[in-house]
């Protein structure tokens, strides 16, 4: 969920949680179809006019409850186009930390979060000179500093994007406007004003209206600012029908000059609508909770008010589209608390969900926007866990007869109270609360320094009992210092957001740092959310990817290749006839092409090559690959040990440096091969191929062999 449980909306005023309001379900007056011109998204004489990309927040194919349909099996208007039309990859993966604001920017740019900035996240800590740290947000606009509204100016000068060179990480509709074609975005991470403080004023300056209105109406501005965006090509016509921007990126790679964008409701809708008012698939006009016209709120992007801005804006000329469709499983409207699967609540917004996908498509259909020439690309950014005790009936289904929960909600932990009463442990320390907790202990202490490691030994022998089970839990899973932080893709450019250490917890526990002491109890249930993600864990970092229209191949349900969100942004632009400045960290998934939709060097035999490489190379780099899963056991053992003057921590790490150095040289030449194969016309040959493969392999085993 975009919602931080604990600090969001003290970080960004006005991120939004509310719900569309009521109000005249009418059409709206006459759907349009122009053509778009100049967008250049065909290659090889494929008919592709659109791309729409959609992006659930924690919308699961795989069941929660084995009696109860998933999430996709109560969306068949949804399930049925992906099978039916194109592929659904059912091995799909995300990075560490799997939440939404790194598994979408992963996503959307084809990089890990040390590429883009993002791996700790829905929100993250940055330490101060004094050693102390703050929480900022990863959700602000692309071009922004640390997102951090609690002081007049952060310490840390990074952006919120940051690259590995400290700029800021490349934008990923720049591909698509550098080729003509307009980038609307609804609700997507980062593409889009985020908030009412930082975001406007970086954009819009503080000396016109929009500063003005943020000051005296928050809630207005939120509206009319947040959420919404077109990111125009040179020279679009329906831009300036609007009231355009610059659209600024100082450190995007072949200079960005010249380029404008619509920044909100207020100026997108009046280019895209006839009448100035964009409304839902289900025809009613879409409003935040005080009824004012635009952005209802992050939350409230419900599949019925992401769908209808997207068919609006395709509608309008707006070539290529980015959603966010919020989750289904939280209660958007309807009150607090926690719902499980086949909770009645839970039920019906999934059937909301299938209505909305079910009148998106009829009026796709009439527009002639369809799988003859549209690229459709689904996904989800992650998978959650659910936190809760058995339903009552135990046979419900959540369809013929609904589920309850006695005991429903994630184990919340006091991490600071939990370490004075069992270990003595009072070190000062911030966590980044989650299920994936984060730990900055302050003074920025070294991973070899002697308070870090009795720290990090402490926490490992923390337990707790499960309020839900009643058994005692070992609270931490896996430990990652910042050697294995490193090899999962978590250390980004700006060294002072790098965390002592990360604790994938039992994904049953969201870990905090409370009082130290435990007189209030450490350990409860947390009735208000129950599905936890951030984990390494199987139920969490699977997922899955659908892909519909020209080139792509109708293989239905498979499971055949293993996928991460690096992989998107590659498949989607080679699709597409496009190039990225820069070289990605996923691979075309070409078994889900046809063969002349390939690009030219990955036809026949070679491409057989790629993709022999290509799966190999996943299995080498991916945040929950073959080589991060192993290496992430033997840290846990090293951090975990307790030698004479330490020694087999120091030996086991050192290990660890050596062979993740060794990972990463490879990694990147592997990564500059595939990428000039497909997208440079650099044909590798079959002797390179089998050696890099051959090496690849290699460094997997010995990382098993270092895990035991």
């Amino acid at each position: 969920m975009r919602r931080s449980k604990w600090l969001a909306l003290s970080l960004t005023a006005g991120l939004g949680l509310g719900m569309v309001t009521a109000g005249a379900a009418t059409a709206d007056p006459g759907h349009r179809h122009p053509q778009s011109n100049g967008c250049q998204i065909s290659a090889d004489g494929r008919d592709v006019q659109h791309v729409i990309y959609l992006q659930f927040d924690n919308v699961h194919f795989t069941r929660d409850n084995p009696n109860v349909p998933s999430d996709l099996e109560q969306m068949p208007h949804l399930l049925d186009f992906l099978k039916d039309n194109g592929t659904l990859d059912t091995d799909h993966h995300t990075p560490l930390i799997a939440h939404t604001g790194d598994d979408i920017l992963t996503s959307i740019t084809g990089l890990y979060g040390d590429k883009h900035g993002q791996s700790v996240s829905n929100s993250y800590r940055y330490y101060n000179p004094d050693g102390t740290t703050n929480s900022a947000s990863s959700f602000a606009y692309w071009t922004d500093g640390v997102a951090d509204t609690s002081v007049p100016k952060p310490s840390d000068s990074a952006p919120t994007m940051v690259g590995p060179d400290g700029k800021m990480a490349p934008a990923p509709w720049a591909g698509y406007t550098k080729a003509g074609c307009d980038f609307g975005s609804v609700s997507t991470a980062n593409t889009v004003l985020e908030n009412t403080t930082v975001d406007i004023n970086k954009v819009f300056g503080t000396d016109g209206p929009q500063y003005a209105e943020a000051k005296a109406d928050p809630a207005k501005a939120q509206a009319d600012y947040v959420g919404i965006g077109v990111h125009c090509a040179k020279d679009s016509a329906l831009c300036a029908k609007g009231t355009p921007s610059p659209d600024v990126l100082p450190d995007e790679p072949g200079g960005y000059d010249g380029y404008q964008a619509l920044f909100g409701a207020k100026y997108v809708d009046q280019a895209i609508s006839s009448d100035g008012v964009v409304r839902s698939t289900a025809g009613t006009p879409i409003t935040d909770p005080k009824g004012n016209p635009g952005f209802p709120g992050f939350d409230a992007m419900t599949a019925d008010n992401s769908l209808g801005y997207v068919a609006q804006m395709q509608e309008a000329g707006v070539p290529v589209t980015y959603a966010y469709i919020s989750d289904a499983h939280d209660q958007h409207g309807a009150g607090a608390g926690a719902m499980g699967p086949g909770a009645a609540n839970y039920t019906a917004q999934l059937k909301s969900y299938d209505n909305a996908f079910g009148n998106f498509f009829d009026r796709l259909n009439k527009d002639g926007i369809n799988k003859s020439n549209t690229l459709f690309v689904v996904t989800s950014d992650e998978n959650d866990h659910f936190v809760g005790g058995q339903p009552t009936p135990a046979n419900c289904d959540g369809i013929t007869v609904p589920c309850s929960y006695q005991q429903i909600g994630e184990v919340n932990a006091n991490a600071r109270g939990l370490l004075a009463t069992q270990q003595g442990v009072t070190t000062p320390f911030q966590v980044h609360a989650d299920s994936a907790p984060n730990f900055y202990l302050n003074g920025r202490p070294g991973q070899d320094d002697p308070a870090t490691r009795s720290f990090e030994q402490a926490w490992s022998k923390v337990t707790a009992v499960n309020p839900i089970t009643g058994k005692t839990d070992t609270v931490s899973n896996y430990l990652a210092d910042q050697a294995e932080q490193k090899i999962l893709h978590m250390q980004t450019g700006d060294p002072l957001r790098t965390p002592t250490f990360t604790s994938f917890a039992d994904p049953n526990y969201f870990v905090y740092a409370g009082a130290a002491n435990c007189n209030a109890t450490c350990v409860a249930l947390g009735p208000a959310y129950a599905w936890n993600h951030g984990d390494f864990s199987p139920d969490i970092n699977t997922t899955w990817l659908g892909l519909v229209g020209p080139g792509v191949r109708h293989d239905g349900e498979t499971g055949k290749v293993w996928s991460d969100h690096t992989d998107i942004r590659p498949t989607m632009f080679a699709l597409l006839g496009l190039s990225d400045s820069y070289t990605h960290d996923g691979r075309v998934l070409t078994e889900f092409l046809d063969n002349n939709a390939r690009p030219g060097n990955l036809r026949g035999q070679h491409g057989r090559d790629y993709q022999k490489l290509a799966a190999a190379y996943k299995q080498l780099n991916a945040g929950v690959g073959a080589f991060d899963s192993a290496t992430l056991k033997a840290s846990t053992r090293n951090i975990e040990s307790v030698s004479a003057g330490d020694q087999q921590y120091q030996q086991g790490t050192a290990q660890l440096t050596a062979l993740g150095n060794q990972r990463d040289a490879l990694a990147g030449q592997i990564a500059k091969v595939l990428d000039a194969d497909a997208f440079g016309g650099q044909r590798m040959d079959a002797p390179q191929a089998d050696r890099l493969t051959a090496q690849a392999d290699t460094l997997v085993k010995q990382a098993q062999q270092l895990a035991g």
